[in-house]
């Protein structure tokens, strides 16, 4: 009996095994179909995927080009000049003014009526009529006919002198004054005024505000001698604007030199230093007021090198002007409407470029 209870454990024990041989090699057998199974479908999407890859890279390269297309246009689109550029810099005007708020006052002589005064008629005053005023030393009753009592005759000597120049700015002052305009402009009988620039740029400025404008003459500021009365004197050194080549007071300013400025009192503060009529007023602005030359580059007078002008800057200057410098004639280079011959100044050839519609310039002349 033992022996059959032997034999019967031990057929067990040998079917056990052969369901567990048989069982873990059911299992092999499923893991390896599902290996062989994933990978021919990673081999098929593999190859199905590979078409759309190379589209997509395609895709993404053509991107990239396009974009670097667009942003290679878009640098070009910046670095292009454009033609509002100009007018994109400038900055908004503080306050709208015209022509007509400005008192021009041009100082002369008689004996350049014919010869200076003449050709600012004929080119830019002959546009400026209602805010030009001519401050001479003499009658002049063909002057009259052209611009009325706009000619002004100071009384004044016609000496080249300091107290006769400083004689006809203190007309000028009271005449502004009384014109009750927003600006005083002074220019000499050799300048060209190109009055929409002059107008463009006066609108930066609030007239009520203490503004003096100009080009100063010298690369320092000029010293001087101030006497107090009682022989006593003190240095004094300023900046003051260059009259050649014009300057610009707001009334806001000019009022307050009114005790310094206002009918003989120029006279009296020029001789306390000693100095002609723009120096006296770069004495009374920035040395007895405290307020500083705004300078300006658009100014220009016979004392620079006018050559370094170039024609395509032109219109964008306030004045110009002509003479001699270091013993040559000293005139803007501008191959303009007329031959040099035919306009020694340039300002006929100047005002052709500004102003084409000029019945006496070439038609062929544009700016």
């Amino acid at each position: 009996m033992l022996k059959n209870n032997g034999k019967k454990t031990a057929i067990s024990v040998a079917c056990t095994g052969c369901l567990c041989l048989l069982l873990l090699l059911l299992v092999a057998v499923h893991q390896h179909r599902v290996q062989v199974t994933e990978g021919t479908d990673g081999e098929d999407a593999a190859a199905r995927s590979a078409p759309e890859e190379s589209a997509r890279r395609a895709q993404d390269k053509k991107g990239f080009s396009t974009y670097f297309t667009k942003l290679t246009r878009g640098r070009r689109e910046v670095e292009k000049p454009t033609r509002t550029s100009a007018a994109a810099s400038d900055p908004p005007p503080a306050e709208d003014i015209s022509a007509a708020d400005i008192f021009i006052a041009v100082k002369t002589t008689k004996k350049f009526h014919q010869s200076r005064l003449n050709l600012l008629l004929e080119t830019w005053i002959s546009r400026n009529m209602q805010q030009t005023y001519i401050f001479t030393d003499g009658e002049d009753d063909e002057l009259k006919k052209k611009i009325g009592s706009h000619a002004i005759n100071t009384n004044c000597s016609a000496a080249h002198s300091r107290q006769a120049l400083s004689c006809k700015m203190a007309v000028e002052y009271d005449k502004f004054i009384e014109s009750g305009k927003k600006w005083f402009c002074h220019v000499d009988d050799d300048n060209y005024v190109n009055v929409r620039t002059l107008v463009k740029h006066l609108s930066q400025y609030p007239h009520t505000q203490d503004l003096y404008i100009g080009k100063p003459s010298l690369d320092r500021p000029i010293e001087a001698t101030e006497r107090l009365g009682d022989n006593k004197m003190k240095p004094v050194n300023f900046w003051f604007a260059t009259g050649g080549a014009g300057f610009c007071v707001s009334r806001g300013l000019a009022l307050k030199m009114s005790p310094w400025a206002s009918g003989g009192h120029f006279m009296n503060t020029a001789e306390k230093i000693r100095l002609p009529d723009d120096c006296t007023i770069g004495y009374i602005i920035e040395s007895v007021l405290g307020v500083p030359l705004t300078r300006s580059s658009l100014f220009h007078s016979h004392l620079e090198n006018l050559q370094q002008v170039s024609r395509s800057e032109i219109n964008k200057q306030i004045t110009l002007s002509y003479g001699m410098f270091e013993n040559k004639s000293n005139i803007i280079s501008l191959k303009g409407a007329f031959p040099v011959e035919e306009d020694p100044s340039r300002f006929k050839s100047v005002h052709c470029l500004l102003y084409p519609d000029t019945p006496w310039c070439p038609p062929q002349v544009a700016f």
